[in-house]
């Protein structure tokens, strides 16, 4: 089965990405990407546009992150 691609010439400003990561982190993202039937650039953009974030912008699966200078522990309600 060929990985579902974005129709061409519909990335608005498309880049390579040149990050190192560990070859085995890159085979098993190859292989979930080929598992839900995606490429994975195409599963790597879904990912980053769906990613939960916390009130302060950090990803919801981080370990809890000390508040930076200036920030107050005041629960947003």
């Amino acid at each position: 089965m060929t990985p579902r691609r974005l129709p061409r010439g519909t990335r608005i400003d498309p880049v390579t990405l040149g990050y190192d990561v560990e070859r085995v982190n890159k085979e098993r993202w190859a292989g979930l990407a080929a598992h839900v039937g995606m490429s994975p650039s195409a599963l790597f953009d879904q990912m980053v546009e769906n990613l939960p974030l916390d009130d302060r912008g950090f990803p919801t699966w981080l370990p809890e992150q000390p508040l930076r200078d200036g920030e107050l522990p005041i629960d947003s309600a």
